[in-house]
């Protein structure tokens, strides 16, 4: 899970913290959301009190910034949590601290980034290459480098290859996604209500783009690009966009990896498996007769699918079908059960009949999905369907149904199912006063200092006129007049 906040979400600069995780198409999911008054460490510590009471469970990662009370939030409420640092608000730093020379160094930065990027290194390997990396670019007394590698369990790589699942999230980009993903259908000028309801709004778009992607899961069919067993049992089991990962591994499997040689440890067979235009070689242990297959590259414990090196071994070996216990039921297609989408406003002034109504619309749902696949494979059968479908959305259209109408405050108390109060009644319910967060008050992001004194040199560059002829854009000594006057005085 990931989570960041935001500023400016409302009238009140309410600051507004969406959980952030992945679904089973490897898309953003919205756990949940929070207003908060101050981005306090008691605030944060609330914040992930509330989330564990709404789920009754804490998550294993939490990604976020540098946020010193975020941390000492997630300690204290998360203690089994291992906390994430995300790698690219501490890799954007880099250029900043290693001075206007290496920051400008081509070669550096991708000596730097294979070092912390790699998720192929051990944490003893990871140490020795960036002690060399140190030593070369004379940056061992770099202070602020220096802190960060003794965090660097808390954000390489390197140190989380053996937790399952590890690979899946690196940095906060998940949430700086869902953030500009709110900002589109919010604004500060918003009421506490009107927030609400453009979050709610917010939701329902995210659920249709989710049913979008299951019923392209469901009832569209992806070219195959091999002809192994494998690749045609995986579209069957996963979603699509993950089909497609497992797909290009299977690809890669069977174009590019070979085995170089092959040993017996016991009832296990050692592969030793080569891919082409790539150094090194990748070890694939497998046991046949339980059907465990381990490779060096830990891509199944970090991200929970099968590499090209496993898929490589289990061809070599005549495998065709899909090893179960390597299918990790949060990447399939049935993972999520089927319910209705109910906006939280739906419930109406009449009485609480929301549920009742999910439960008959689900029904309705799940035996017309049903029948359709019954029927996709009989023309007649399927058209007759839809003729009576058709039919019957013609009398529902035609019935003269009662159209609710609810003028503001009654749309509003509905909203938030209370009445309104009396006339007579005294309002005890203040908005809240303004909030002075990270960012609020001057309607801009908070930029970096190599922003700020960028925008120095450039703004005087456009106010600093030329001491030769007096224009602007450039100086003394790229003038074409003193350029002129030089020529005039050779020839002469």
């Amino acid at each position: 899970m990931s989570f960041d906040a935001t500023f400016r979400t409302n009238r009140y600069d309410l600051v507004f913290v969406p959980f952030t995780g992945i679904d089973n198409h490897h898309h953003n999911v919205t756990f949940a959301g929070s207003l908060l008054a101050s981005e306090t460490a008691e605030s944060y510590k609330w914040l992930l009190q509330s989330f564990l009471k709404a789920f009754g469970v804490a998550p294993k990662v939490v990604v976020t910034d540098q946020d010193a009370a975020m941390k000492i939030a997630i300690r204290d409420v998360f203690p089994d949590t291992r906390h994430r640092l995300c790698m690219w608000h501490i890799m954007i730093k880099v250029s900043e601290k290693v001075g206007t020379e290496l920051s400008q160094d081509e070669v550096f930065k991708d000596d730097i980034c294979a070092v912390v990027w790699t998720d192929a290194l051990e944490p003893t390997q990871f140490e020795t290459q960036w002690c060399d990396l140190m030593i070369k670019y004379n940056l061992t007394s770099n202070s602020w480098l220096s802190d960060m590698y003794n965090l660097r369990s808390d954000w390489i790589p390197a140190y989380y290859r053996h937790e399952h699942m590890s690979g899946l999230m690196r940095t906060t980009s998940r949430s700086e996604s869902e953030n500009h993903f709110f900002g589109q259908l919010t604004n500060t000028k918003l009421s506490l209500v009107e927030f609400l309801s453009h979050f709610d709004t917010a939701m329902e778009s995210q659920r249709f783009k989710r049913s979008k992607r299951d019923h392209d899961t469901r009832y569209t069919q992806p070219a195959m690009k091999t002809n192994y067993e494998l690749e045609l049992e995986a579209v069957k089991i996963y979603t699509r966009g993950i089909f497609f990962d497992v797909q290009e591994e299977i690809r890669l499997a069977c174009k590019n990896c070979m085995c170089r040689r092959e040993e017996e440890v016991g009832d296990s067979i050692k592969f030793y498996i080569l891919q082409v235009n790539l150094p090194g070689l990748h070890e694939v242990l497998f046991t046949p007769k339980d059907m465990v297959i381990k490779c060096s590259c830990n891509r199944y414990e970090q991200y929970g699918l099968l590499c090209r090196h496993a898929f490589c071994v289990l061809r070599l070996c005549g495998i065709k079908e899909f090893p179960k216990k390597y299918v990790m039921g949060r990447w399939t297609r049935d993972v999520v059960p089927k319910k209705t989408k109910v906006s939280s406003f739906d419930q109406n002034a009449a009485g609480n009949q929301v549920e009742r109504a999910s439960s008959i619309v689900r029904e309705i749902m799940t035996a017309t999905e049903h029948i359709v696949n019954r029927l996709v494979t009989n023309m007649d059968l399927l058209s007759l369907y839809r003729d009576q479908v058709i039919e019957s959305k013609l009398k529902v259209d035609s019935a003269d149904l009662p159209a609710e109408s609810l003028d503001k405050n009654a749309r509003l108390a509905n909203i938030l199912h209370a009445d309104q109060p009396c006339s007579s009644s005294s309002a005890t319910i203040l908005p809240p006063s303004g909030i002075r967060n990270k960012g609020c008050g001057s309607n801009k992001r908070l930029k970096s200092f190599r922003e700020v004194s960028s925008s120095r040199i450039s703004k005087k560059t456009k106010t600093r006129g030329c001491l030769i002829c007096g224009g602007h854009g450039h100086n003394s000594r790229t003038c074409k007049m003193k350029t002129t006057v030089a020529d005039s005085q050779k020839s002469s």
